[in-house]
């Protein structure tokens, strides 16, 4: 596909991961503070990194499914459940673009009222774009923000990260993939300048390399590419360190604002747990959107559904700190929540626990990065 093809088909571009599995794309806004004038170094404000800084640490668990997402339609009784969970480490970055298709296919139903399951980032974009097509919603869910997992996820573009098992990229899926990212991503666009609800910030990436392969997941566009800084044009001491821009979405603000938007748009909101389908099938409602995430394992009995958990260690917020840096044991991203510390993902694991060596590790792997960083 060319460029301006694309351009005039989807109005958006994107670029995908090569560190750390992130994804991210833009044409770039830049916010460097400065330049020296003897070395052309990137002037960056340095980061206030120390264990007494820590302000909340959370464990959340990510619905990883070994397909990728599940949008398909099944009956139950009279009832039209459409799927819409699944997403992994990618629920934000293609929750528009998912809830898109799944709001197309509930809406292609008939149904005028629709009962979507589930609270969180997913289940909210998709509760929005039925009530743009006209439908009256109801969104069903055991908890609210912030209790739901959305709530502690990092808040990153990162359309292809932990989506899939590399077998299920097929055809087809590469073809829900790109219609549900470049949704999204022009939907992000969007929101730009709207509160701080989603900003671009430069991403270093210490130790990285810039890609030799396009990866599978992938859509051409006007996208800056992954540079390859010189030592001249950086201010850490590694001499292996990669740029690349990225989107951050402000979880906290974010949610409420879809939230917000969802209530004032005549929504409604009820508390219920959903135990077996036959309390799905007790719904007033013929037309369910399943939102529920890690929820559809038991619920809809879906083996190929798992928690890959992740921890994010939260520092006192520093809103000079405008880029987000990455090594390979660790990362740091500013939002206004905090400056949020990560970097781990393990396999099937329950546990919400936060362990305390997670966090010793990415403080750990963040100072020794900032180690000599010219300020």
């Amino acid at each position: 596909m060319d460029r301006r093809s694309f351009l005039l088909k989807s109005g958006a571009s994107l670029g995908l991961a090569f560190a750390m599995g992130v994804s991210s794309c833009s044409p770039g806004n830049n916010l460097y503070r400065g330049s020296s004038t003897s070395l052309g170094a990137r002037r960056l404000p340095r980061v206030k990194l120390s264990p007494d800084r820590i302000i909340k640490e959370t464990v959340g668990l990510r619905p990883y499914r070994l397909s990728g997402p599940r949008l398909d339609v099944e009956m139950l009784g009279q009832k039209t459940i459409v799927h819409n969970y699944g997403h992994g480490g990618s629920g934000f970055s293609l929750s528009w673009g998912t809830g898109q298709i799944a709001a197309t296919r509930a809406a292609a139903t008939g149904h005028q009222e629709i009962a979507v399951i589930g609270c969180g980032i997913v289940g909210l974009t998709t509760a929005r774009l039925l009530q743009q097509m006209g439908k009256t919603v109801t969104i069903y869910a055991k908890e609210m923000f912030p209790k739901i997992t959305s709530s502690m996820a990092t808040g990153t573009w990162s359309p292809s990260h932990l989506l899939c098992e590399e077998e299920y990229i097929t055809p087809e899926f590469k073809t829900m993939w790109e219609q549900a990212c470049s949704y999204s991503f022009q939907t992000y666009q969007n929101l730009l300048g709207y509160g701080d609800l989603v900003t671009w910030m430069d991403h270093y990436i210490i130790n990285g390399r810039a890609p030799s392969e396009t990866p599978k997941l992938h859509i051409d566009g006007l996208l800056p590419e992954p540079k390859e800084l010189s030592r001249r044009e950086h201010p850490f001491k590694s001499k292996n360190v990669v740029n690349q821009p990225n989107m951050v979405f402000n979880i906290p603000s974010y949610l409420h604002h879809l939230t917000t938007d969802f209530l004032n748009f005549g929504g409604k909101v009820q508390i219920k747990e959903f135990k077996t389908l036959e309390d799905l099938d007790a719904l007033w409602e013929d037309g369910v959107v399943n939102c529920t995430g890690l929820g559809a394992k038991a619920l809809f009995n879906d083996e190929q559904l798992m928690p890959i958990s992740g921890q994010l260690s939260f520092l006192i917020p520093q809103p000079e700190i405008n880029y987000r840096l990455s090594t390979p044991h660790g990362y740091i991203i500013p939002r206004k929540d905090g400056l949020v510390l990560g970097g781990n993902a393990i396999r099937n694991n329950w546990n919400t626990t936060p362990n305390p060596e997670q966090t010793k590790t990415v403080i750990a792997a963040i100072n020794e990065a900032l180690v000599g960083m010219r300020s």
